[in-house]
């Protein structure tokens, strides 16, 4: 009788994933940033065919990709080794060459918008503006270039243009939980929300005349609905708005006069149709639990990149005539059927003050059962674990681990109140919720207090870090990925557009200095007596890697059992196949030596 091995490592970490997708204007072309090569690069299908052909061989992650309104060549952007830098070029529909267009080592370019001729590309740069950013208007024909608005006070993003493009809206990012939509019209800025004193956020925002626009805001709510803003009468009027859920995304189809949006509630996302005409809401069936991205044809056809806990992205098609969904592509972990991956059980729990709190917990299963936990406190903080598929946790199930990942205060989906509970407070009510959680699963039967472990990557590897200080007792066994260690030295390195956010958004170095101590995890060496093992990327532009050897060298100098793995060409995650089989081989083995 023919036997197989358990699969190994490479086999869940072999899962190719799709980072960005764009559909040609006439749908016959679909392109893709994927690694199918094990580094990212840009693939193409001719559709309906789905046999993918290389466009690109640069190796790098994609960050923009815009087809030229009449799909004659391709605005792509890349970074370099997890900079962040993103530097835009052109490429031709069947590939080759990366056509530099606007290109400047050490800045990011963002959000490039063509115009309807295909001869300007729109674009926001941090070049001359690194903490405000402008945005900037280049002449595809005669390579002349002008700057359009010079942002200030906060970071300033463009978001549209007009179809006559006299007008541009313009997004501005006080903090996560503060963000405003402005029009500007003949130099004039008029906010499309409501003065008020209340914080409120725009998520989203299209034009569908010259005049009229259409934004989700949570402008004097708690959850995020889709509403109006007249340009000629200046008159903002609320649309809709659903149960329980957070709008986050929207998209127009001037030819059908619709508006198909996107909502997510807690751990899995909704998809709408709403017609301008009639006023009428239909809520359209996917094929995956999150989606990651939406494309709306001229046709009415829509694409969208998406995935589910057992599932990894993909990109389907559905056509506006048959309304069924189509897979585009079709990745799965290879050597391992779906039934065999772990769909995780939604938990809610009263944390200490008594907010109810929702988690994943996926459970190995039985045959396989190790006994252990890990707890996963999320990346963000003003983010949330969904039901998504992450190729960590499935390979981690499969070896036996269970794995709580709650969606402590701060998290996103759960309304504006909620978001703001982590701001001033990183290291007091989330850390707590964390704890609150894992005394849930003892009780609960869903965990062995003596056969717990701790993993966390950005702001988890930061609360990994803090809940190892403060509550070893809980843990056999830490890993951090990338986390802050000292908040004061986090807030001065961010990248520059990211600093005005940060006194809110984590705290003020003068006014909430005993806070900012009390909460960096630098502060409670003397509690980190558990082996460590800590995971950093040398091209960090967010958790910078001295954060790291910071704490990896403070514990090595008390005698701490830390091991330390530096990627040199990754930055804020792992692009290459190498070394993200790399990294969770030498997360497994860490692990399976406390077992």
């Amino acid at each position: 009788m023919i036997t197989f091995k358990k699969p190994d490592v490479e086999q869940f970490f072999r899962t190719f994933a799709i980072q960005n997708f764009a559909v040609s204007p006439d749908e016959t072309q679909l392109i893709f940033s994927t690694n199918l090569s094990g580094k990212y690069n840009l693939w193409a299908m001719d559709l309906p065919n789905q046999f993918p052909y290389p466009l690109t061989f640069i190796d790098q992650s994609n960050q923009e990709l815009v087809y030229d309104k009449e799909g004659k060549f391709i605005i792509a952007g890349f970074d370099k080794d997890g900079d962040e830098n993103t530097q835009l070029y052109a490429l031709q529909t069947q590939g080759g060459e990366l056509k530099p267009l606007r290109t400047l080592e050490g800045h990011r370019h963002m959000g490039p918008i063509l115009s309807k001729d295909g001869k300007r590309l729109f674009y926001t740069s941090t070049k001359e503006n690194p903490m405000y950013l402008n945005t900037y208007c280049y002449n595809l024909e005669n390579g002349e270039e002008s700057v359009i608005n010079e942002g200030s006070e906060s970071a300033t993003y463009l978001m549209d243009v007009s179809p006559n493009e006299d007008s541009q809206i313009y997004w501005r990012h006080f903090a996560n939980t503060n963000t405003r939509a402005y029009v500007l019209n003949n130099g004039t800025f008029i906010q499309l929300t409501p003065e008020t004193d209340k914080q409120h956020t725009v998520t989203g925002v299209v034009f569908t005349s010259d005049t009229e626009t259409y934004l989700l805001t949570n402008h004097e709510e708690d959850l995020t609905y889709l509403a109006k803003y007249d340009l000629t009468s200046g008159e903002f009027t609320k649309v809709l708005a659903f149960d329980k859920e957070d709008l986050n995304n929207v998209k127009f189809n001037k030819e059908q006069n619709k508006l198909y949006l996107t909502s997510s509630k807690g751990v899995v996302d909704f998809l709408y149709e709403y017609d301008l005409a009639t006023g009428e809401t239909n809520p359209i069936d996917t094929p995956t639990s999150v989606i990651e991205k939406l494309v709306v044809s001229k046709a009415g056809n829509l694409y969208i990149l998406g995935r589910s806990a057992t599932r990894p992205f993909n990109i389907y098609k559905r056509t506006s005539t048959t309304k069924a969904w189509q897979a585009c592509t079709n990745y799965g972990v290879p050597g391992v059927a779906e039934e065999e991956l772990v769909e995780p059980e939604v938990l809610t729990y009263p944390s200490f003050d008594g907010l109810e709190i929702e988690a994943l917990f996926f459970k190995a299963k039985e045959e396989v059962s190790n006994g252990h936990v890990i707890l996963w406190p999320h990346g963000g903080p003003q983010a949330a674990e969904r039901k998504s598929f992450r190729a960590l946790f499935q390979f981690l199930v499969n070896r036996g681990y269970s794995l709580f990942a709650p969606n402590f205060r701060g998290s996103s989906n759960y309304g504006l109140s909620f978001m703001k509970m982590v701001e001033g407070d990183w290291g007091y009510g989330p850390r707590l919720d964390n704890i609150e959680g894992l005394e849930y699963l003892i009780k609960n039967g869903y965990a062995d207090r003596e056969k717990i472990l701790l993993m966390g990557g950005s702001f988890g590897g930061y609360m990994a870090l803090l809940l190892h200080g403060r509550h070893a007792e809980y843990f056999k066994a830490v890993v951090d990925i990338f986390g802050p260690s000292d908040l004061f030295s986090f807030i001065d390195s961010v990248p520059e557009h990211w600093k005005p956010a940060m006194a809110q958004w984590v705290g003020d170095p003068v006014k909430d200095k005993e806070k900012l101590i009390e909460y960096s995890p630098i502060t409670h060496l003397d509690g980190m007596i558990k082996p460590m093992l800590v995971i950093q990327g040398a091209n960090d532009p967010r958790v910078v890697k001295a954060e790291s050897d910071k704490i990896v060298q403070a514990l090595q100098d008390k005698g701490i059992n830390v091991e330390y793995l530096v990627l040199e060409d990754e930055g804020h995650g792992f692009s290459k196949k190498e070394n993200e089989i790399k990294v969770n081989r030498t997360i497994l083995e860490f692990f399976d030596r406390f077992i």
